[in-house]
Formats: C-alpha cells, sequence, structure tokens
C-alpha cells in the first residue's frame, strides 16, 4: 500500500474486524473516517457479476465527471481486467483479505494518472460479505485532475493481502473450499503491444499452507 489514504482505512478497517472475518456494515461510523470519506465508496454485492455501487464520494465523482451510484463497479474495465476484479471480489467476500489494485487512469486527451484502489469485505445480511468499502487514491497529482474527466481505466497489478497471513479462518472450520486456487490468486497481468496475458507465478513455493501473495509492486 503506498497511499497514506489506503494505508489508513485499511487500518481502520482491520481494527474493527479484529479477529472476524470483516466488520459488519453498521460498525462504519463516518465520523471515524471523515477526512477519507471524499474518495471512498461502498459496493453491493447482488451476485458473483454484480457489484453496484451504492455510496461514492464528492472527489470519486469530480475527478471521473460522473455520478457512479447503481452503476456495475465491474462495468469500468474491459472484460479481462473485469474478470480478474470479480474473482478477486468474491474471493474476499468468503475468506477475508483486502483487494489491492493498481491503475493506470486516462482521460480523454490521453493524459494519464495512477492510482490506487482497496476493496475491504463488509458483512451485512449474509454470513459472507455482501457489502464492500473501499477507497481511490491518486499517487501523483498533475493539474489536469478534476477538470478533465477519466474515461479509461487499465488494471496493472492486483492482489490480496491477508490481515492474518492466510484466508480467514472461518473459512477453514465451516468447511468451505476456496473459490480460486492459490495460484489464481497470485495472477498479474502483462501487456505485450496490443495484446494482454495472464501470468501465474509457478513453483511449489507459491502453493504451501499459509502462504499468502506478494505485497510487493510492480
Amino acid at each position: 500500500m503506498r497511499h497514506k489514504t489506503t494505508q489508513a482505512l485499511y487500518s481502520y478497517w482491520n481494527d474493527l474486524r479484529g479477529q472476524r472475518l470483516a466488520p459488519r456494515r453498521f460498525e462504519i461510523e463516518p465520523g471515524s473516517i471523515g477526512e477519507l470519506l471524499p474518495d471512498t465508496f461502498i459496493l453491493e454485492r447482488q451476485d458473483t457479476e454484480t457489484f453496484p455501487y451504492r455510496l461514492a464520494g464528492t472527489r470519486l465523482c469530480e475527478r471521473f465527471k460522473r455520478e457512479f451510484r447503481g452503476q456495475n463497479f465491474l462495468n469500468s474495465w474491459s472484460p479481462p481486467e473485469a474478470a480478474i476484479i470479480r474473482e478477486r471480489l468474491n474471493s474476499i467476500s468468503v475468506q477475508g483479505g483486502a483487494a489491492l489494485f493498481l491503475i493506470e487512469a486516462e482521460n480523454t486527451a490521453g493524459k494519464t494518472v495512477l492510482m490506487e484502489t482497496i476493496v475491504l469485505p463488509l458483512v451485512h445480511m449474509h454470513p459472507v460479505a455482501d457489502r464492500y468499502l473501499g477507497t481511490v487514491s491518486t499517487l501523483d497529482t498533475p493539474d489536469w485532475l478534476g477538470f478533465e474527466p477519466i474515461s479509461v481505466l487499465r488494471l496493472l497489478r492486483d492482489e490480496i493481502i491477508w490481515p492474518d497471513g492466510r484466508p480467514h479462518a472461518a473459512v477453514a472450520n465451516a468447511g468451505h473450499q476456496a473459490p480460486f486456487l492459490p495460484h489464481v490468486r497470485n495472477a498479474r497481468i502483462v501487456r505485450s503491444e496490443r495484446r494482454q496475458f495472464r501470468v501465474f507465478d509457478g513453483g511449489l513455493a507459491d502453493t504451501r499452507p499459509g502462504q499468502g501473495p506478494e505485497t510487493g509492486h510492480q
């Protein structure tokens, strides 16, 4: 995690979580994260394919020059990238953990800025997480940001951060099988000219019990 906003929201979520898979939706106190609210959002997990925004911060809407409420989170991405993000969201809904994304955002004039997004599961009406708390932070502040709308997002890197070093114990205790194999959780996107590949880190070291994904950024 590079940005202080990402770090602050993760720490707040993890403190609320305690030893549980995730905190409950109504445990989130807006006053406790007041400085972060303009960059935060809440998603609903309607099913494994649909994650509409329920709330989106004012700065987030200003930077994209659009309203997000009701839109599917996956609609902002190309089909291959949306598939990866969908897997991450569905995984953390039953395994806990934080989904971290490094993004390149491009405006209509072709100018780009790096962004960091973290998505954190919340429990609302079901035993698995059916809400998500997230934030979008820019890693630099070009002078066009907020004036020229962002029109394209590209996923540069993705990973799951396990607060306990592994998927939450509730998964094993309930006898659930993890929905995605370890090598899938360690996948990264590699681009070459106009083609895009999904690369899986090989070797037995990636699948040892208790071994979490790498935490570095490219």
